[in-house]
This record gives C-alpha cells, sequence and structure tokens, in this order.
C-alpha cells in the first residue's frame, strides 16, 4: 500500500491480495476492465478498495467464460449480470449441441470404418444449423407441390412441418439417418418421383374432397393391410378380395394401384423411414411390407 494516507494499491500490492499474477491484472487494465483510479508521482497505476472488489467480479465473470467485451458491458452498467448470463448460457447450448453431434459423427465413423472423403460429407451435413436443415427441407417440398394447387393442403403441411432436425444429443445412427436423408433430398430422380406422388395426389381431389382426405385413405389402407397380414391372409388369397374392396371403396382399383406403384418402390420407402429413424423411431413404421401387400392384393385382384 503506498504510505500517503489515501489507501491506494499498488498493481503488485493488488495481485498479491487477489492471488492473480501482475500480468494478468495490467492485461485488464490495459483493455480498460480494470482501470487505475490515479497514478503517483512516479506514473505507477494506483488502485483502491473499490478496485479490489471490480476485480473479484471481473475474475468471476471471466472463469465463467465471459469475454471481456461482456464484463466491461457489465461493469460500464450498459448491461445487467443476468442478462449476460442468459446469452452466454444460449451460446454454450449451442456449443453442447455441437459437440454433441459432433461425437456422434466421430462414433458413426469409428462404427461404420469410414473413409476420410465419408467422414468429411457426414460432418457437413450433420452440422448444418437447424435453419439450413428445415431450408432443405422446405425446398423439396416447394418443388415436389409447385403449381399443383389442388394437392391435399393437409399432406403438403404435415411434409412441410414434418420434424427432420436431429435431437440436441443425436445418437451415431440418427447422423447416419440425416446424412442419408440429405442426400436423398438433392437427388434428381428422387425428387422426380416424389413430384409424380404429388401430381397423382392432385389429379385425385376434386372440388368437394374434404382436406386430409389423402391421409385418411392411406392410414386406413394401412390399418386393414396391418389386420390381413396379421391374419396371415396372402395377397392372392380369396379372404384379400375382401380387403382390397374395404379399402377401394368407390374408387378405381386401377387408378388406385398405379398411385400406389408410384409410391412404394425401395427409394420411397427409404425415404419414409429416415424420417422415423432421424425421429428416433423404428423403421418398421414406415410400413414397407404393408404397402407391397396393398399392390400384391390389387395386382391379383385385377386379374381375377
Amino acid at each position: 500500500m503506498i504510505d500517503d494516507g489515501t489507501g491506494h494499491l499498488t498493481i503488485g500490492e493488488l495481485a498479491r491480495a487477489s492471488g492473480l499474477t501482475v500480468r494478468t491484472i495490467r492485461y485488464w487494465s490495459d483493455e480498460g476492465a480494470l482501470p487505475p483510479v490515479t497514478r503517483s508521482s512516479g506514473g505507477y497505476r494506483l488502485y483502491d478498495a473499490g478496485s479490489v472488489a471490480r476485480l473479484e467480479l471481473i475474475r468471476t465473470l471471466r472463469e465463467l467464460g465471459l469475454g471481456l467485451d461482456h464484463v466491461r458491458a457489465v461493469l460500464a452498467g450498459e448491461t445487467t449480470v443476468a442478462e449476460v448470463a442468459a446469452a452466454h448460457v444460449a451460446a454454450l447450448d449451442a456449443q453442447i449441441r455441437t459437440l454433441k453431434v459432433t461425437r456422434a459423427v466421430l462414433s458413426s465413423v469409428a462404427r461404420r470404418g469410414s473413409t476420410a472423403e465419408e467422414m468429411t460429407l457426414m460432418n457437413k451435413l450433420a452440422r448444418l444449423s437447424a435453419a439450413e436443415r428445415k431450408r432443405i427441407l422446405e425446398e423439396f417440398v416447394d418443388e415436389m407441390f409447385h403449381g399443383l394447387d389442388a394437392a391435399d393442403p393437409v399432406i403438403r403441411e404435415r411434409m412441410r412441418t414434418i420434424a427432420t432436425d436431429l435431437p440436441e444429443d443425436p445418437t451415431p445412427e440418427q447422423v447416419d439417418a440425416w446424412v442419408e436423408l440429405a442426400e436423398l433430398l438433392r437427388d434428381p430422380e428422387f425428387r422426380a418421383r416424389m413430384r409424380a406422388v404429388a401430381e397423382f395426389n392432385a389429379a385425385d381431389r376434386g372440388h368437394d374432397t374434404a382436406d386430409g382426405s389423402s391421409l385418411w385413405f392411406a392410414q386406413r389402407m394401412m390399418r386393414l393391410a396391418v389386420d390381413a397380414r396379421k391374419r396371415g391372409i396372402a395377397p392372392d388369397d380369396p379372404e384379400a378380395e375382401d380387403v382390397v374392396r374395404d379399402i377401394l371403396g368407390d374408387a378405381d382399383p386401377a387408378d388406385v394401384l398405379v398411385r400406389l406403384e408410384s409410391s412404394t418402390n425401395d427409394t420411397v420407402a427409404r425415404y419414409r423411414e429416415l424420417l422415423l429413424a432421424v425421429k428416433g423411431r423404428e423403421p418398421l413404421a414406415a410400413h414397407r411390407e404393408e404397402f407391397t401387400w396393398v399392390v400384391a392384393a390389387l395386382r391379383a385382384h385385377l386379374a381375377s
């Protein structure tokens, strides 16, 4: 302490009192976080009791990971500790999510024995922001339904809003599924096939067709097919005729077959499975076998 009756501390005394190094205190002082209250006749920085309290706050904020810009804003009264803490929590959450995705990518690479090129692609696609992942899906849906005003709006909205984002703590399997899904959505052949599915949907709808009827038909068809398979009914069994009639209602079986064949190939089935896998649901829920059963039963029905 300078013996001038003021109680001022030199930077060395402040360092000894706080346990910090002179170099650290001098750096914070040079950066404007801890300005000296005055200087000695020899030009040395001097601090007071308020500086000690200010130094403790700086140290606490820095230990919590806040940058000096935020520290200076708090000390200047431009923001509160609570506001800075909230912003820092959000930043840490983003970093944690990134680390979890990185861990999942590395786990997948280790499990699959991926090449350096595959790892680079996986990392690039998996680390896309949520907004970028959403944009990829929205562009796909926009292309699929462009100009098809008659398409079922419920189907259109369902495809637009379906969750394809990675969870905060993805498994390696979910990273694999998202990477494969992102590549599939960019595949021109797949996009053309899904466009054909949308065109069929639009062609099937009249002015008095209720919104959501396409979804209702598909759900009912799957329930009937699931039940038929559980009962051990083969597509060409006589009992399958009753199931087909229940599925069709007043619809033309030939038209229904054409539309189903456009959406029951392996690529479209894989698309459904990947959506479910990203969300952590069992791929079997994509009903690949049930769609195949209905197509086979319709073919048998038309051949009889």
